[in-house]
């Protein structure tokens, strides 16, 4: 049995020549087809085409057996791929508005044990399985919302022990979720508290963790697609970055950055060195950046909900596909 979607006002996004990707210009360009129908079968597009094709094509005996959805006056998308999301944790950070309001800066809150220091207090108290369904909500929440396909990453736990149960939940969900979904392992997403000030030693000494301990395990437990870094102000450097991108890369993870959020951290050309599958938030880039990224795979990802929630300038997205290069857009979904 099969799923026939007819009658469709404009069925938005069809092409007879896909393509890796799209850029530039060409970004501007949609395929679309009006009074259209859509034809699946065993989770797969088959057909589609104009409604006089259709009636061409099938006989009202040859689709008793399919369940049929007129969508008389609608318009059909494709659904959204989120790359970008922190869609497993527990709690969220409700009251760190309020230093927002007063002016706090993303790096003077988390200078303070806010931010991410705050969310992995509370993912450390929080098992597995209540972690599981706390995320499943989350999942089924971005499927309604027409999300098809989601990237989640750890870097709540920041121990050995936490991001390897960040990780087995997002696999649970993997399994669970009828939506695609990618892991990617951030171990390197903050240096954890215990670790004292943020001083360089302590710094080091974190980073030796994530590469000598928790990417082993991660890899010896396929529990992860990708590895990603914070690269930024405050974070991690460049040179620690490449660090663990290459142990990364020596046990088959593909590597993903955050970088440019908060300066113009060289992120992008680290990311573009290790061919990284995306650099993601870059709201500190220019036409250095836009040059590292040019004739390259590695997508420039944009989190415009991001920059927004926390006052930063926006990415330069029309400079990037003025430039010739493909922009993505995530939601960043976190707590």
């Amino acid at each position: 049995m099969g799923l026939i979607i007819k009658n469709i006002k404009c069925l938005v996004g069809s092409t007879d020549n896909p393509r890796i990707k799209v850029c530039g210009n060409d970004m501007a360009k949609l395929d679309t087809i009006s009074d259209a129908f859509l034809l699946l079968r065993n989770g797969k597009i088959v057909d589609y085409g104009t409604m006089a094709e259709f009636n061409h094509k099938f006989r009202p005996a040859g689709i008793d057996k399919d369940v049929v959805i007129d969508a008389s006056g609608r318009f059909v998308f494709p659904s959204f791929c989120d790359p970008h999301t922190h869609l497993v944790y527990s709690g969220s950070r409700e009251a760190e508005f309020k230093d927002k309001i007063l002016g706090l800066s993303y790096e003077e809150i988390a200078k303070r044990g806010g931010g991410i220091l705050n969310t992995v207090k509370l993912l450390r108290e929080t098992s597995e399985n209540e972690l599981f369904e706390q995320s499943m909500v989350r999942i089924n929440e971005i499927i309604r919302l027409g999300t098809g396909a989601v990237e989640i990453k750890s870097g709540y736990g920041l121990t050995t022990a936490d991001e390897i149960k960040m990780l087995r939940v997002i696999r649970r969900i993997r399994e669970t979720a009828p939506i695609e979904v990618r892991a990617t392992f951030l171990g390197a997403h903050a240096v954890p508290e215990e670790y004292g000030s943020n001083v360089l030693k302590n710094v080091l000494e974190y980073v030796d963790l994530v590469i000598n301990e928790m990417i082993p395990q991660v890899a010896s437990e396929k529990l992860a697609d990708y590895i990603d870094v914070f690269c930024d102000k405050g974070f991690f450097t460049v040179e620690q970055t490449e660090r663990i991108l290459a142990a990364g890369l020596e046990h088959g993870l593909k590597a993903k950055i955050h970088a440019n959020e908060l300066a113009f951290s060289g992120g992008v050309q680290a990311g573009v060195k290790f061919g990284a599958l995306s650099v993601d938030h870059l709201e500190r880039s220019g036409e250095a950046e836009i040059e590292a990224l040019k004739g390259t795979d590695t997508m420039p990802t944009l989190l415009p909900g991001s920059a927004f929630f926390l006052g930063l300038p926006d990415p330069p997205a029309r400079k990037m596909i003025d430039a010739g290069l493909a922009v993505a857009m995530a939601s960043d979904y976190n707590p």
